[in-house]
């Protein structure tokens, strides 16, 4: 009975570092009609670089574990849907099993005013991401790949 929970955990864990992470055209697709298929230009740096220090925390928080870290930065739509005590042990289970990990390899695939997509990876296949959905709100990036 707890193997089968611990892995049901896991697998509640892994879902929710790469829920909607796949481009797979859905609704969880920011393009508008406007933007859809138009190259999108390079992002400034000021936003890359703030980006990329939210994604890396974000998944330092993840793994370290750090619920409380990892849960703000939840965009307010993600933290509306994720209950924070599942998350708090989506995120323990994790480090126990795969310990801390942090970003090693980082890309911004789509950068519009708020709305970005990041590919990243910790060294852990199971946990490559790409074209993960962040928004920035009150001016810092989220995660909202819920």
């Amino acid at each position: 009975m707890r193997r089968t929970t611990l892995a049901a955990v896991t697998a509640a864990a892994l879902l929710a570092l790469t829920a909607c992470s796949s481009d797979d055209g859905g609704d969880d697709d920011k393009a508008t009609p406007a933007t859809a298929g138009k190259h999108m230009s390079a992002p400034a740096a000021d936003d890359r670089a703030g980006l990329e220090a939210a994604v890396r925390d974000y998944t330092t928080a993840f793994f370290k574990p750090d619920a409380t870290a990892g849960y703000n930065a939840l965009s307010k739509r993600c933290a509306a849907e994720i209950d924070k005590a599942a998350y708090t042990t989506q995120v323990e289970t994790a480090s126990k099993q795969y310990g801390a990990q942090a970003v090693k390899s980082f890309k911004v695939d789509q950068l519009s005013g708020d709305m970005a997509r990041v590919s990243y990876g910790v060294g852990l296949p199971l946990f490559d991401q790409k074209q993960q959905p962040w928004v920035r709100e009150g001016g810092e990036w989220r995660y909202d790949a819920c």
